[in-house]
């Protein structure tokens, strides 16, 4: 029995990549968008006060320190007495090499609690200490 055939030539099959392309970068585009909704933040809420030169710190284990408005301080979202604050940074600072610490005060606090924490920090010979501020529009 005779086969016919084609008088087209015989085209491979091709793979279309563009599709694949624009979907592997819808993809990575939501990776790094919920990755940035992981960032996991050790403070009390406050009002930060503005600041022009602001700028992104890089963080890795860190400490958060808060002085709220009414004066209460906070170690991370814990509540804590100024008193017991220098035990609990000398600790810090027996497991950790080089403890990070973020002061967050509150815009409208009273200006000698935040001295009082920096205070302790220092006294325990804690070297990376940062305020944290927001960024103040122009």
């Amino acid at each position: 029995m005779a086969r016919l055939v084609s008088p087209r030539a015989k085209s491979r099959p091709r793979l279309e990549i563009i599709p694949f392309i624009d979907v592997m970068f819808f993809l990575l585009a939501t990776f790094m968008m919920v990755s940035l909704t992981l960032v996991e933040n050790h403070a009390i809420p406050v009002n930060l006060p503005k600041a022009v030169t602001a700028a992104p710190q890089e963080r890795h284990e860190e400490v958060a320190l808060t002085v709220k408005e009414d004066g209460t301080i906070y170690w991370n979202k814990e509540a804590v007495a100024i008193e017991a604050l220098p035990a609990r940074l000398d600790a810090l600072k027996k497991t950790e090499d080089s403890p990070r610490i973020f002061i967050h005060g509150d815009e409208k606090a009273l200006f000698g609690k935040a001295i009082a924490v920096l205070d302790a920090v220092r006294s325990s010979g804690i070297t990376k200490v940062a305020f944290e501020t927001g960024k103040n529009p122009k």
